[in-house]
């Protein structure tokens, strides 16, 4: 039976979603797919270029907000592609595990363009733009990854409740982690980012007129902005 990168893909994230990362194995894959292991590394030469493949992948079907649209603010727009790269991790068991560590892909290029792009249009510099990237990118991957192994005892949490009454600081501010649950902390979490951004520097202009379709960037631009988007492009 012959099979091809797209069906190796799509067996793993499925059985991804079964077993978890840490089951998750070319054996299964092979079995999934009626085929000896040996016909995988044909495709991949190894677990870590396959779960570099997925991630691609991943980001292909559940990202779906990575791209500036004409008439929103810079801070409108880090908050879509946060919001929408958080989404797409949290779409994909251990999906925060899959994608860190994963090297920069190609096709995220014209993404990560367009998104400097309109960092740059509200007066950051290319330097300032890309640490405001990464910065937010890895607080997604940061805030998922809790999300996602979050497997605390009740007891446990019980316990901590009670040692911190001895703090009524901490008492009061783990009374407000409590109620307040993932999303909520990481909406704080992430405009406490961007009006750091905003207060290093950058002017607040909206995105109109810099903002072009992602087919049109290609790798394009300037080659001070290519390579920076090539670090960048395993972040966000």
């Amino acid at each position: 039976m012959k099979i091809d990168r797209d069906q190796i893909v799509d067996a793993a994230l499925t059985i991804l979603n079964e077993v978890g990362i840490d089951k998750l194995s070319t054996r299964l894959i092979a079995q999934r797919l009626g085929v000896q292991q040996p016909a995988l590394y044909w495709h991949f030469k190894g677990k870590h270029a396959l779960l570099a493949a997925m991630n691609t992948e991943m980001l292909k079907r559940s990202h779906t907000r990575n791209i500036p649209v004409p008439g929103e603010s810079w801070q409108e727009f880090l908050r879509a592609n946060a919001r929408s790269f958080r989404s797409a991790l949290l779409a994909w068991r251990d999906g925060a595990r899959v994608h860190a560590g994963t090297e920069a892909d190609p096709s995220h290029l014209d993404a990560i363009e367009a998104q400097l792009e309109c960092l740059l249009a509200a007066g950051f510099d290319p330097g300032r733009a890309l640490e405001i990237q990464i910065a937010i990118g890895r607080y997604v991957v940061g805030c998922v990854l809790e999300e996602q192994a979050d497997g605390a005892d009740p007891s446990d949490q019980a316990a901590l409740d009670a040692a911190a009454e001895r703090h009524p600081n901490l008492a009061r501010a783990l009374a407000f982690y409590r109620a307040s649950g993932h999303e909520a902390l990481f909406e704080a979490g992430l405009e406490l980012l961007i009006g750091g951004a905003g207060a290093a520097g950058g002017v607040g202009v909206r995105c109109d007129g810099f903002i072009r379709t992602a087919s049109s960037f290609g790798l394009e631009g300037t080659a001070e902005i290519r390579s920076r988007a090539e670090v960048m492009s395993k972040h966000v």
